[in-house]
């Protein structure tokens, strides 16, 4: 791995942190059930980080990467998109789709989840911290290897846990389908190309565009709090929708640069800070203790951003 060690070992931190501990849904007291998750999550980053850059897709390839992720891991590995009673949830109940035997709030927010947090964020601050190196390979041959085993060892792990408690297993066509979708946003990720278009004006300040994005992930996280039902899936699908396209007009302008990538990762960062004090953890964490840990997991996640807007290159 060489030069590569240090941002790899960041990014296989960072992926479980942001994912579950900022989130607030595993408590801090529970630093053992991270431990058991951080093969899975960050040996998933560093797959999908390292098969992106080396597609030279940029960060379109990362994201359909990362969603290619978030698909096996729900749909393959703990199975929520399935399973309508996981841990007493009853998370598939906002747009049931009886012949997917899915629900469409579920799917949209889950899948958004990992796609942006527990991948995309984690991805764009470990290489913010590493600038020289933010769009080279950080791993050979041993590091992807060693990468990918963990991710399976970690995947099998979750897997055999979750059954254990839930006694689920979705039905045959279910995770078929799952592994047709993965399938497919790897091999779309593998034919996308980075692609520089020049639009007209300029891009915005960073500070606007941490702003908006806090704004947006915010709306996102707290879209379910006052409505339900489809009306959930359709507000947080067209959020998606004018945030992918607000982000793709900007990118094209002059001006555009890791910072502002920075910046985009800050506001989704610093919405799960906030959020995990609204929410109870699934995982350990009661009363005192919990806020305890919400506020230096958010006092952690302000100082790497800090870092990371300070180290990353202001043209990218």
């Amino acid at each position: 791995m060489s030069g590569g060690v240090g941002p790899a070992l960041t990014l296989f931190v960072l992926s479980p942190f942001v994912a579950e501990f900022l989130l607030g849904t595993i408590g801090i007291d529970q630093v053992v059930t991270g431990l058991v998750l951080a093969p899975l999550y960050g040996g998933g980053a560093l797959l999908v980080r390292e098969a992106g850059r080396r597609m030279r897709g940029g960060w379109p390839a990362i994201l359909l990467l990362a969603f290619a992720y978030a698909v096996v891991e729900e749909g393959l590995v703990v199975q929520t998109l399935f399973n309508p009673g996981y841990l007493g949830l009853d998370l598939l109940r906002e747009g049931y789709v009886p012949w997917l035997g899915m629900g469409a709030w579920w799917t949209v927010f889950v899948l958004t989840l990992h796609t942006v947090w527990s991948m995309a964020v984690p991805i764009a601050l470990a290489e913010a911290l590493a600038p020289a190196r933010a769009r080279e390979p950080w791993l050979g041959g041993v590091g992807i290897a060693v990468s990918a085993v963990l991710f399976l060892l970690g995947a099998g792990l979750t897997a055999a846990i979750t059954y254990g408690q839930q006694q689920f297993i979705a039905s045959p066509a279910q995770l078929g389908g799952a592994v047709l979708v993965a399938l497919g946003a790897i091999a779309a990720a593998s034919r996308v190309r980075a692609q520089r278009e020049v639009a007209t004006g300029h891009a915005p300040p960073q500070l606007t565009v941490g702003l908006l994005s806090l704004a947006a992930a915010s709306a996102f996280m707290g879209a379910r709090r006052l409505v339900g039902g489809w009306t959930v899936a359709a507000i947080e699908v067209a959020l998606i929708v004018m945030a992918a396209a607000a982000v793709r007009t900007w990118s094209a302008r002059p001006g555009w640069g890791d910072r502002h990538v920075v910046a985009l990762a800050g506001g989704a960062l610093m919405t799960y800070a906030w959020y995990a004090f609204v929410q109870s953890p699934v995982v350990g964490g009661q009363g005192a203790l919990d806020h305890v840990g919400d506020a230096l997991c958010a006092l952690v996640a302000a100082a790497l951003l800090a870092v990371a807007v300070k180290r990353a290159r202001p043209r990218g």
